[in-house]
């Protein structure tokens, strides 16, 4: 196992150094980049990405541009602010100052130096550290992942055992209804039709529509502050959670439909076992070995692809919204790390999944599995 563990490492090298090369080439092929926002901006023609959530708009370009760049410049923001041409010294200027006058291949071996000494850059429009930004926005996707890979397995687990053992009845036909459905309907639809529903749209106000705690937290007491943030917690978790358990529900389902079929299953049913005991005795290890093993990967596709929108919508200041305004904005610097740093996490993740199938299942050898 250790030797597998040594080479799936090694491998992560070329493997996140390639997913790199090809975003940095795409990025740079899309049109505007960093400076043109800089110069819409200084021209007053800059469009927001979106609203901000606290600090001001995330269209106030110039702010953090200008913190970024030397005092001359900042005199020459200001003169040649609203006039129909630029100097074309003063955008040279600009390109030096954010080190575009370089190749691009110089530029992106920097880029890559510097992420290895796990430096990240400071943001070219928010005039904060990528790593202070991160941070920051972590806690509330930390928030909406945990909570709903927790509750997604907590249903999905439970709901496919049982449609495996009723395969075929009643229940299991209606409920497999009920899951295509929900899994049919986009979660950030479903999030609007709870807004309107719960939070005072057209019919009940029983939940708050913004942010993950309210405005007097600090004069909480502890059990007020938890009841607080699960208040305030549950609508977005449940848009999530409602598209999120089918295909773990299948997948529950057909892993014990395969094992109750095994001849090591009939020979504990020979031997006088309750049914009990042979499904949570013997199925469940090997039923579970492939739902358990894949829990880190689910965490981390639920934490950063499903929660962007649901983020807007619910006015939660999160990962998926800074990426999306990161990309909007052409910043950089946010863009390229946190791809960095999220593709070296899913790697990384990728790998204790396998090690948990060794776990699950000591038997699993991948000594002998080529990489």
């Amino acid at each position: 196992m250790l030797a597998y563990i040594i080479r799936r490492i090694l491998l992560i090298i070329p493997t996140l150094f390639g997913i790199m090369v090809i975003n940095f080439l795409i990025i740079q092929l899309a049109p505007g980049g960093p400076i043109q926002q800089i110069l819409a901006q200084m021209e007053g023609t800059a469009v927001s990405a979106t609203a901000r959530i606290s600090g001001g708009s995330s269209g106030d370009v110039g702010n953090g541009s200008q913190n970024n760049l030397s005092g001359n410049t900042s005199s020459q923001n200001a003169k040649y602010r609203g006039a129909t041409g630029l100097d074309p010294d003063f955008i040279k200027e600009l390109e030096k100052q954010f080190g575009f006058d370089k190749p691009l291949h110089i530029r992106f071996f920097v880029m890559m130096g510097n992420y290895l000494r796990f430096d990240f850059g400071t943001s070219y429009f928010r005039d904060k550290s990528v790593v202070n930004l991160v941070l920051e926005k972590m806690p509330v996707s930390i928030s909406l992942g945990l909570w709903t890979t927790l509750i997604v397995y907590m249903v999905s687990i439970p709901l496919g055992i049982r449609k495996a053992v009723n395969d075929g009845n009643t229940f299991d036909i209606w409920t497999s209804g009920i899951v295509i459905i929900a899994n049919a309907i986009p979660s950030f639809l479903f999030a609007v039709l709870l807004v309107i529903v719960f939070s005072g749209g057209q019919f009940l106000d029983w939940f708050p529509l913004r942010g993950l705690t309210s405005a007097n937290w600090d004069d909480l007491s502890l059990w007020s502050k938890i009841v607080d943030y699960l208040w305030h917690i549950t609508m977005p978790v449940f848009a999530l959670v409602i598209g999120g358990f089918a295909s773990l529900t299948m997948l529950t389902k057909n892993s014990f439909l395969d094992q109750i079929g095994m001849l090591y299953v009939q020979t504990a049913r020979a031997k006088g076992l309750s049914e009990n005991q042979v499904l949570y005795g013997h199925v469940f290890r090997n039923a579970m070995l492939i739902v358990i093993a894949g829990f880190p990967s689910a965490f981390i596709g639920i934490l950063f692809t499903g929660s962007m929108l649901i983020e807007v919508i619910f006015s939660l200041d999160g990962l998926g919204l800074l990426g999306f305004e990161a990309a909007i904005n052409r910043d950089y610097p946010v863009m390229f790390a946190t791809l960095f740093f999220f593709t070296l996490l899913g790697l990384i993740m990728q790998l204790i999944g396998d090690v948990m199938y060794h776990v699950v299942d000591p038997r699993i050898d991948f000594d002998t599995r080529e990489v």
